[in-house]
């Protein structure tokens, strides 16, 4: 065995504090709800941060997709069915949407705010998860004529229930003698939609494809063309399938991560750093590792010493108190990892608890752009949290165990 009974007894007896031992006790309890605190928050912040970026992507290609086409400024896809048939033969291309997409404002009453107006048929919103769950409380049969689907906190921001009438106003009209007049048309609102991300509840409307056309005098013709891979690892080479197939058009084609390439920097660069700051909090107790074991060892001296003159060797000695501070280390981030993964599967509860007491909302969708605080869980992440913490763990008994082992039994006696 790696530790004999007998080093294991001492160590045991070591771990228990007397009376006059209380201070190192104290130490040692510092360190060992340092290295528990520390592993819980690194699960924690890093798990919120994963279920963060996790839970935006799959609102952002929930509702659009992972390939974009969109038309020349002023030259819309008129042959835009033979495209979507070319685009769905291409491999690994699983949905291809047409639609028409313009910013305009919106006005009811004395509100107005600006929007962005999406024309897709109706049966296209259901072939997505997220838009079918997001337009679940709403009756497609009603999506068409002058018919629209808003967001709920654009409707709330602007006083609109279902059954109400909104006017259209886009800038882009009919041009006169007298100039360019803009574009107004009013709209009975149906329903409202809520895909759980602030962007899209706060700024989109949605409204048939054909009314679409309609509108923005674009009468058998749409703009934009969204494409939904089944791999988002082969995202590189469909786009470039994608440019060549409509390379004589004069389309521009991007893909999610143009769009909201500066956005999942910032949140992987943020990952990282908070990553290496918290890491920190767990070497700070590993200090107090170091610092508890070697008072230990002082007090210990004349214990050693007779142990020494009884014939134990340097390496039972450096064990011994290396299983002293190893049991901390293991201790304290066996229950940093279960506080860690119990706080992640009911983060939301938690919030929503602290909200309740403290009357003010801590996770607010105007900044984070998500209704709900996500948290995924990735195992590798976790695994990697408990080694770090294990190995610094283990690194900070070395020195104070050595010392321990080094001691002279003469020296230490001589005064006692």
């Amino acid at each position: 065995m790696l530790f004999s009974k007998f080093e294991r007894l001492v160590a045991k007896r070591y771990l228990r504090a007397k009376r006059k031992e209380g201070f190192i006790s104290v130490i040692t309890g510092f360190a060992f709800t340092g290295i528990a605190l520390g592993v819980a928050t690194l699960i924690i912040v890093m798990s919120v941060m994963n279920g963060f970026r996790h839970e935006l992507l799959s609102r952002i290609l929930g509702i659009n997709g992972h390939i974009g086409i969109m038309s020349p400024l002023g030259y819309p896809f008129n042959n835009y069915k033979e495209a979507v048939k070319d685009l769905a033969e291409i491999e690994h291309v699983t949905l291809v949407i047409p639609m028409i997409e313009n910013q305009l404002l919106v006005s009811a009453g004395k509100s107005a705010e600006g929007a962005m107006v999406r024309g897709i048929e109706a049966q296209d919103l259901v072939k997505k998860p997220i838009l079918k769950e997001a337009f679940k409380k709403v009756n497609l049969e009603d999506f068409k004529g002058d018919n629209v689907v808003m967001g709920i906190r654009l409707a709330t921001k602007m006083g609109v229930v279902p059954g109400d009438k909104v006017t259209l106003i886009s800038p882009n009209g009919k041009v006169t003698a007298f100039g360019t007049v803009p574009r107004m048309k009013s709209y009975q609102v149906i329903g409202t939609f809520e895909a759980g991300m602030y962007e899209y509840d706060s700024n989109f409307i949605f409204m048939p494809l054909e009314t679409a056309q309609t509108y923005f005098g674009l009468k058998g013709a749409v703009t934009h063309i969204d494409v939904t891979i089944d791999d988002e690892s082969l995202l590189a080479p469909v786009r470039r399938g994608i440019e060549r197939s409509v390379s004589g058009d004069g389309a521009y084609v991007y893909d999610w991560k143009q769009t909201n390439a500066a956005f999942f920097n910032a949140i992987d660069v943020e990952r990282n750093v908070m990553f290496i700051i918290l890491t920190l909090i767990i070497l700070v107790a590993a200090f107090n590792i170091i610092t508890g074991l070697i008072m230990l060892v002082k007090d210990k001296g004349r214990d050693v010493a007779v142990l020494r003159t009884m014939g134990a060797t340097k390496g039972m000695i450096m064990r011994i108190f290396f299983m002293d501070g190893a049991f901390i280390g293991v201790v304290g981030t066996a229950l940093g990892l279960v506080l860690g993964l119990l706080f992640c599967h009911n983060i939301e509860a938690i919030r929503q608890g602290l909200q309740a007491l403290m009357g003010r909302d801590l996770f607010s969708a105007e900044i984070y752009f998500l209704s709900k605080l996500p948290a995924k869980v990735d195992n590798m992440e976790v695994l990697t949290v408990v080694v770090i913490s294990l190995l610094l763990s283990f690194l900070a008994t070395l020195y104070p165990a050595y010392r321990a082992a080094k001691m002279d039994p003469v020296e230490a006696l001589r005064y006692e």
